[in-house]
């Protein structure tokens, strides 16, 4: 596949994730948004304070890669276009970034149960977000 079809297909989905988890956020006054833009956890960034627009960047390059790391990854083993293993893998890897909630104190309560529902919800739509736009662009080049 065109590499720029994945950075699309990656800049999309980021997008729509992002927006998801600001609308969850506004509704519910749960982190969630917070906690995707999160870098608490990471030793440099951590320290350098940024605009939201590039924590905003930030997370759709990591959307960008995830993209084309699991678009490659899922190639190797003739699966590239089975949109449940986007699903299951997207969910699993937000799970385990909901446990980064542990590191701030301005994201939600590792405990908290509502606020780890809309995070995974969404990442399970996110998921099938990307599994469905690698299928149709796969179907129609």
């Amino acid at each position: 596949m065109n590499k720029w079809k994945l950075v699309n297909i990656g800049i999309i989905s980021g997008l729509f994730l992002g927006g998801l988890l600001f609308i969850l956020e506004k509704w519910s006054s749960k982190k969630v948004y917070v906690l995707l833009m999160n870098v608490d956890y990471i030793p440099v960034l951590k320290e350098i304070p940024l605009h939201p627009v590039a924590e905003f960047i930030l997370h759709l390059i990591v959307s960008i890669v995830l993209v084309y790391v699991l678009y490659y990854g899922l190639s190797r083993f003739k699966s590239e276009k089975k949109v449940l293993l986007y699903i299951v893998i997207n969910t699993l890897i937000g799970a385990v970034l909901f446990l980064t909630t542990s590191f701030s104190d301005r994201t939600p309560e590792l405990t908290d149960g509502m606020a780890f529902f809309y995070w995974l919800s969404a990442h399970v739509i996110y998921g099938w977000l990307v599994g469905s736009l690698i299928v149709f662009v796969k179907r129609n080049n």
